[in-house]
């Protein structure tokens, strides 16, 4: 009779040390996988160019632990050491709610840059890079941005088709060809990167400049949308890989992915989007040097802002 137990005990004793086996196994394949994909978007990242290194950024300190400002720039670099900023926008972060809200600022608003005279906004990137954007932009309408994030248009169509190998779902709402590389028909339909930063380019219709602001908005929405999703879970090891070598940031590598967990955690996100100026508080006129800009008025712009920067509680 002892000989039985002391049998059946060794049997399970066996079977705890097998289970605690494949268990080991199936974390170190777990691991490996994380890291393989990792590094694969790290490589995949840094084909056309090496890995982008913490960019220094003079950042507002948080007002409020729970809001997260970060200012996303784009630009079209084709190699240039200096090149302007195509796209500005606040990203406005609430971590508690998981709320996001999006401000765009058009790029030939005609603005005061600090140490310079008046040029298109964009310019003050080009002059001298993304701490000066940002004194711009907090000294006239006095925002508070805490962090920086600046993606080549490269870059961007990398992103896209590593965090939605599946395509982007937008509607088109005309057929656009024009200076985009890219031929769009009319239609919902799903894009892959080089197709949604064409989408997200084009200007050349009756909307201009503010058609392609909306569709920048649009496009980011819709990406998010598509990162949430349950079976694009496994994309964010490579995803955070192309992140880093892509993105240049004050953000250092832990935090980027304390981040990116943190954006996916809630999945319906709420985002809200406003362009700056808004309507009816702005009006064109002709530079000699800037040609022809945006002339604001920055007291109902700046009041648009304020509001629609207040998350509800």
């Amino acid at each position: 009779m002892e000989n039985t137990r002391q049998r059946k005990k060794k049997k399970k004793l066996r079977k705890g040390r097998i289970f605690f086996l494949l268990i080991l196994i199936a974390l170190i394949a777990a691991a490996g996988y994380v890291y393989t994909e990792y590094k694969s978007g790290i490589k995949m990242a840094e084909a056309d160019a090496p890995a982008k290194p913490t960019l220094k950024f003079d950042g507002d300190p948080q007002s409020n632990k729970d809001i997260e400002n970060i200012l996303l720039v784009g630009v079209d670099s084709r190699g240039e050491k200096q090149s302007r900023s195509d796209t500005m926008m606040l990203v406005s972060w609430n971590k508690d709610t998981n709320d996001i809200k999006m401000v765009s600022f058009m790029r030939d608003i005609f603005a005061d840059i600090p140490g310079y005279k008046q040029y298109k906004l964009n310019t003050a990137y080009y002059l001298d890079g993304a701490d000066l954007l940002k004194a711009t932009l907090k000294n006239m309408f006095d925002v508070e941005i805490n962090h920086v994030a600046v993606v080549d248009f490269n870059n961007f169509e990398k992103i896209v088709d590593v965090a939605a190998p599946n395509g982007v779902e937008v509607t088109v709402p005309h057929d656009m060809s024009k200076n985009i590389g890219v031929h769009l028909k009319k239609g919902t339909q799903k894009l892959n990167g080089k197709e949604l930063l064409g989408f997200s380019r084009f200007r050349y219709d009756a909307e201009g400049d503010f058609g392609r602001v909306k569709r920048q908005q649009q496009a980011l929405e819709a990406l998010k949308k598509e990162v949430i999703k349950p079976s694009n879970v496994k994309n964010y090891p490579k995803l955070l890989g192309t992140l880093q070598g892509s993105v240049q940031s004050d953000i250092n590598k832990d935090d980027q992915l304390k981040m990116l967990l943190g954006a996916v955690k809630g999945g319906g996100v709420s985002i809200e989007k406003l362009t700056i100026p808004v309507q009816n508080s702005y009006s064109f006129i002709r530079d000699p040097e800037s040609g022809s800009v945006i002339q604001i008025d920055l007291e109902k712009n700046l009041k648009a802002l304020n509001d629609f920067l207040v998350f509800e509680k």
